[in-house]
This record gives structure tokens, sequence and C-alpha cells, in this order.
């Protein structure tokens, strides 16, 4: 078809059932997603043993690596009739995502690259490639802002982040020799982690930036708020395998999770206020109602002297660190440079003395956390499921006390007759859905400890510092992105953004791109005085 770029290449093979033809890369995605439409979805195969162009990468499982049955299973579907079929495979956080990725990468046994969401991320899977597999030093590398390592000249494996793979501006001058060193050559497996993030408008390019013969997509949530899920068939393939969370926590390989959503009742005068304010400032009020501030330290302490591993998650940077402040507790948000953050992940997972961090958002994908039992989630990004379900995942992993029936526990606290409940309750379905045991508690023994804000001087002390900050501190935090350092050329700045709350519950309940409110800068700063079109003289006239 014309609108495709026309056939490079259209001839019949011997065999008449057969005809090859080539495709415009730059409609690739038009022409997967026309053929979804007409009920011909197209199967994307990797003949790999017979591929003798690409240099093979000598790359194998150590013994020690056991591969568990539903792992197996996974792979039998990508690799059932001895090529790579492009796919994707849903595996709980905790099942061994990251190893079914090496697996895979070791079968294929051609270069190959993994794109992950955050830096973390990638120095987390290289560690993992290098305990499970037998590949060099020399033939992986990572490409993050921080970290650009040497590429390797035949096959290898490369680990970065979407960001880095989906920016077309322009990049630092070893940024670009790299970046033109990966779009230049054939890649055998691209592995997709956390591979709901892929139908966003940025990171869809990386797909056709990248000529790779097979796609494994891997995630443990294959959920979005807004409607582009379903694009993955297309711009990946298939679902090809879906573990049952249940059916693995049974069995013993994931942990056995209770799930308590704790009502805070908000004292009279945080409600007073909460009634006659915007809805900023309802925000930093029901997130640091003294209530639930004395409902975190309650349990923190409590599963502190159990020996706990705990997380503390706000999506409100504002009460994050008021909160890890007051407690005394280290933090990682989005200013927190990257090597602190990895000094706080150390300490948490390795030293006795540090049993509770607080994470913003940061925390949400692709950290590994094994020894983590509890979270105690004082935010949340509104009505958000995926959310719910990626921090669910940091405890998922099997622990190896088992007191009662539950080994790890999920709260979520949430500030009574306040418009929090309603975003509570659509996560709270979405667990329940998923077969979760999960209850309600509205009532802790708060009195039985010392806690913080027991007076109510205390309490109106802490109204007056919330009140006294701007709206902006209820904001939905803006992460830089790990992600290239990309530098602003002197004498220009950036255009700047800003989210305003939505009217509608589908950006009130975490809908990603196009459902978002985002007002820019309508200012004069692009006229050089020349003459204005007439359709424009009435928007910037002064």
């Amino acid at each position: 078809r014309p609108e495709f770029g026309g056939f490079i290449e259209a001839r019949t093979q011997p065999s008449k059932d057969m005809i090859r033809f080539e495709v415009d890369p730059d409609r690739v995605e038009s022409v997967k997603q026309t053929s979804m439409l007409m009920d011909y979805p197209m199967l994307e195969e990797y003949d790999f043993r017979n591929d003798t162009r690409n240099q093979s990468l000598n790359i194998d499982l150590k013994p020690n690596a056991q591969i568990r049955y539903y792992q197996e299973k996974s792979l039998s579907k990508m690799f059932g009739n001895g090529r790579s079929r492009s796919g994707v495979i849903v595996l709980p956080c905790g099942a061994g995502k990251t190893l079914v990725g090496i697996t895979a990468t070791c079968t294929v046994k051609k270069s190959a690259i993994v794109l992950c969401t955050s830096a973390v991320a990638v120095e987390q899977w290289k560690r993992q490639f290098k305990m499970w597999s037998t590949i060099q030093d020399k033939n992986i590398c990572m490409f993050t802002a921080g970290t650009k390592e040497k590429m390797f000249e035949d096959a290898g494996v490369l680990i970065s982040t979407y960001t880095m793979m989906g920016y077309s501006g322009k990049r630092s001058v070893q940024g670009d020799k790299m970046m033109q060193k990966i779009v230049g050559r054939e890649w055998g497996l691209l592995v997709l982690d956390e591979v709901q993030v892929v139908p966003a408008d940025m990171f869809r390019k990386v797909l056709t930036n990248v000529k790779s013969h097979c796609k494994l997509g891997l995630t443990a949530t294959l959920v979005r708020e807004d409607e582009r899920i379903g694009d993955l068939n297309f711009l990946i393939g298939p679902k090809l395998y879906e573990a049952n969370w249940l059916d693995l926590q049974e069995a013993g390989y994931l942990a056995k999770v209770q799930c308590i959503e704790v009502w805070c009742n908000m004292t009279a005068e945080f409600y007073r206020e909460y009634l006659r304010s915007s809805l900023n400032k309802r925000i930093l009020l029901w997130v640091s109602n003294p209530n639930k501030f004395r409902a975190c330290q309650y349990l923190t302490q409590f599963h502190e002297r159990r020996g706990d591993k705990i997380i503390i998650f706000s999506d409100n940077v504002f009460a994050l660190e008021d909160y890890a402040m007051r407690m005394k507790k280290p933090f990682i948000c989005g200013r927190v440079r990257q090597e602190e953050r990895m000094k706080i992940l150390y300490n948490f997972q390795h030293n006795p003395t540090v049993n509770t961090i607080f994470l913003s958002k940061v925390g949400d994908n692709s950290i590994d956390l094994p020894g983590a039992n509890v979270i105690i989630q004082i935010s949340s990004h509104y009505g958000s499921r995926r959310q719910e379900a990626q921090r669910l995942g940091r405890i998922l992993r099997p622990k190896n006390r088992a007191e009662g029936e539950f080994n790890a526990y999920f709260y979520s606290l949430v500030s009574k007759d306040t418009q929090e409940m309603f975003y509570a309750d659509k996560r709270q379905q979405f667990l329940v859905d998923q077969g979760y045991s999960y209850k309600v508690v509205t009532e802790l023994p708060l009195d039985t400890e010392d806690l913080m804000f027991s007076k109510r001087e205390e309490q109106l002390e802490l109204l007056k510092h919330v009140l006294s900050q701007d709206e902006g501190a209820a904001t939905e935090e803006k992460l830089s992105d790990e992600e290239d350092n990309i530098p602003v050329r002197p004498g220009k700045s950036k255009a700047v953004a800003r989210r305003v709350a939505g009217s509608n519950m589908s950006s009130l309940s975490g809908a990603a791109e196009g459902a978002m409110y985002v007002e820019y800068s309508t200012g004069t700063a692009n006229n050089k005085g020349g003459p204005r079109h007439r359709l424009f003289n009435q928007r910037y006239k002064k």
C-alpha cells in the first residue's frame, strides 16, 4: 500500500505460498496496527540459529542458575518452534523476570539490548547478568546519563533506559557517538523491562530506532490508566505467558501478603481547614494529617521491634521529607543523587540498624529490595492501579520467616472523610480483583505508644507549618530523567509545563499521555519584532 512507503522488494519465491517484501522502517508500526485491525496479526519470529550475518555472543547460564517451572514454561512459549517469538511475559514482582530475560539472551546468543525505567535498574540488571551468566566484562556495558561505558566491538549486551534511547534532541558528544553505534547495527534481542511504559509517545520511538530481530516484554502489571495497553499487541507482540500470583504464593515462590487499609481520623482543626481549602491544599492536609503521622510512626515502631524491613511510600515529596526528617529516617526522591540512592539502598539491605526507608515514586519500578517485607503507603498517585501493584511487588519476594498465615504486610493509610478515600477504594478494588486478602482497620491503639503530635499544641504547630506551604508543594513530583544530561544552550531556556488537576476522573486516576491538561507559556519571548500573521496578533497583543 502506498501509504506504508510501498514495497521496496516484492517477488514470488519458488514456493508460490511465500512472498518477500520490505516496508519503510518509519511505517512498520502502521503496518502492524493495520494488520491487527484487519484480523491478520503479524507474527514476529527470529530464526537465530540460522543467522550467520550477526556475530554470536559467547554467553551461557552458570550451573548455579536454577530455572523454576513457570519460568521454563514462559520461555517455552517464546522458543517453542525453534525460533524466538516476540511477545510479552507477565510475572509477578519477585518471581524472577530478570532471570527470564537473561535466559532468553543466553538462548538467542546474539547481541542484546535491555531497556529499563531508571539508572538504578540498569545497575541491577548488570549485576544480575554477571551473577547468573558467563558473560565477560568486555561484552557488557551500561549507557545512562551518569555512566557511559565503552561499547563492545563485536557481540555483547547493552543496558540502558527508555529515556536515553528515546530522546531525539541534542546529546553530549560521547552520548551521540554511542547512539550512532547503537542505531547503526543489528540486534538479535530487545528486552523491555516494565514493558507497560512502551506505549508512551516518547518511548515507542525506541522500537523503530533500535533494529532488533526479536522483542521480549517483561512486566508484573500489564495495566495502564489510559487505553494504550492494547498497543503492545502490535508494538511488541501477543501475551505469551502470564503466571497466576496466588498459585506462586501457595507454592512458596512469593510471599503471602496481607493488605490492610488504615482509616485515620482528621483532627478538628485540620478538617476545618480541609473543608474551605483548594484542591492542592486539601492534598497537603490529608497527607499531613497528625493522626496519619501517628499511625505511620506506630506501625513503623511495631514492625521494627519484630525485626522487619519497612518501606514507606509517599508520592507527595513535601510529606515524604517532613515525615522522614521528623522520624529520623533516610529518604530517596527525585532530587537525591544516584550515588546517595545506591548507598541508602545498600545500607537498607545489609545494615541491621537501617530498617526503614522512605521512597517517593522513584521506587515504584525496578528497584530490587528482597529483604523488605512491610510497606506503609502514606500518599499515592490518586487511584492508579499500576502503581498499587508495583509497590506491592516490592515485598513479594519469598520470605524465610513465616509467623502465622502472612509474612508480608501492605498498609495504606487513608485520611477519613476526605477525597483520598475515593481513590483508595479504586486501588482496593484492584487488589481484591487480583485475589489478595484485604481488610480495613478503623482504629489503631495509638495511645499505648509515645508518639509525636499527641498534644493539641503540636498538632496546631503542624497545621501552621502545612498552611505556610505554597500550593506547589502538593503538585506531582517532577523526576529528573536519568536519562541524558541534556545541556541547555546558553541564552536558551527550556519550555516549562505545569500540570493542573483535571476535572475528569481519567486524569485524576493517573491517566497518562493525552489525559492531563498542560499549560505552556504564551509569552512573547519568540517575538523577534518581525511581522506576525494576523491570526496571532490578538493572542500576543500587549
